[in-house]
């Protein structure tokens, strides 16, 4: 039986080909579970969850505390299965709040950030107990100082003015950011925080952004707020990325921790506490997302039109993602292909230059390494209902999220 090295290395770990030649994916065929299920669907292989979310707890010393970043994959039972693997949970909004205390994570493992936090927001957060709140800027300062009646850890986002190798739109390390106090505007704000009767402040947060292949840059931010002065606490974010096509040879998760927390010490000293926030790293390979043909039309290019698009992966057309494109029941092929959607936009391409075998109605397309950031950017374009989550584990399918009906659809007009 092939591996999953028959197809490429960003496949989910123990995918397979079997003896139908089609693609398997947590041991659930993806032909037949795209009969079962309907496309298109996220199908997400629950043991490689696990397995990543070990790998990153391996990594690590045993001391660090590991939060994922919702806003990757802001499904509940994903953070149900993280929070099983000991992994906490960096949420970005109260919406982001709710699903995670939803999925079981302790109120003390969850950590509050986003750059314009509502005093709703904040009073949710304080009211639910979170462990941690990161405070952007002084007029959250302000306002986080007034609403807390009791202790409330906090740290301080700051921009450490290194820039890693990413797209502009994932880039939040860069002194020109939306995010964070400046270096030159940190000691004030840290100031103020040790002044107050009821916010203590730990530490230091910083992320440079994600999608990153390169670790020099996590480095620098790290020797550039280690200026700040003496710190109970860094949190050093996330940033790692992934392989998404089979160019794509990121660092090891090994690698990433070892350059991190080297860092630290080198700079910080022996004693201070670590976190971390793994987000696309942890869910991204784990996920892919199956479509089906509509039709196949030739003028110029080969155009083959599958069920979703820009509905269901918006990253392509947000940041030129690349990804890889392959049919369920025949991979590999020579036919040059653009992977489109069903939307009503010309930049509605999921995949340039696939290379099918044949494509014809009916097939099943599959993209691999989409459980990062889609489902969180999933949309109703063109009145689109979003599409279902299937968890697959050892044969068996079972729907986390279902798919949306029409009635969804209209179930918030006031008419």
């Amino acid at each position: 039986m092939a591996t999953a090295q028959s197809l490429s290395h960003v496949w989910p770990l123990g995918t397979t080909l079997n003896a139908a030649g089609h693609i398997e994916v947590g041991g659930c065929d993806l032909v037949d579970l795209a009969r079962e299920v309907g496309t298109p669907a996220y199908i997400v292989a629950e043991d490689d969850l696990r397995a990543r979310a070990r790998e990153f707890r391996e990594a690590f010393p045993a001391d660090v505390h590991l939060s994922f970043a919702t806003k990757a994959f802001p499904c509940t039972a994903v953070l149900r299965v993280l929070a099983e693997e000991g992994i906490g949970a960096d949420v970005a909004s109260g919406g982001e709040l709710q699903i995670a205390l939803r999925a079981g994570v302790a109120p003390g493992m969850v950590t509050l950030h986003g750059n314009a936090k509502s005093e709703r927001e904040l009073g949710e957060a304080l009211d639910a107990g979170v462990g941690l709140i990161v405070v952007d800027n002084t007029d959250e300062l302000d306002r986080l100082d007034r609403l807390a009646t009791r202790e409330q850890d906090v740290m301080i986002r700051v921009a450490p003015d290194v820039r890693g190798d990413t797209h502009d739109h994932i880039s939040t390390g860069q002194a020109d950011t939306k995010f964070g106090f400046s270096l030159a505007d940190a000691p004030t704000a840290m100031e103020r925080i040790r002044a107050s009767e009821r916010l203590r402040l730990r530490g230091v947060h910083l992320h440079i952004g994600s999608q990153l292949l390169e670790l020099d840059p996590f480095r620098r931010a790290i020797e550039a707020v280690a200026a700040l002065g003496p710190m109970e606490a860094i949190n050093v974010g996330g940033g790692l990325g992934v392989a998404y096509t089979p160019d794509d040879h990121p660092p090891s998760v090994q690698e990433y921790a070892d350059v991190k927390v080297g860092a630290i010490r080198e700079y910080l000293g022996p004693d201070v506490a670590i976190l971390d926030e793994p987000g696309r790293a942890l869910v991204a390979a784990a996920g892919v997302t199956i479509y089906g043909v509509q039709s196949v039309k030739r003028n110029v290019s080969t155009w083959v039109a599958v069920d979703g698009g820009m509905s269901d992966n918006l990253r392509p057309m947000l940041y030129g993602a690349r990804y890889e494109a392959v049919l369920a029941s025949r991979p590999g092929g020579s036919t040059r292909c653009h992977v489109v959607g069903k939307h009503c936009e010309s930049s509605d391409v999921i995949v340039r230059d696939a290379m099918l075998d044949d494509p014809r109605p009916d097939d099943i397309v599959v993209t691999p390494v989409t459980g990062a950031y889609c489902y969180a950017m999933a949309n109703q374009y063109n009145g689109v209902p979003r599409a279902p989550v299937v968890f697959v584990r050892d044969g068996d399918a079972r729907v986390v999220v279902r798919r949306e009906t029409y009635d969804d659809l209209l179930s918030r007009d006031v008419l």
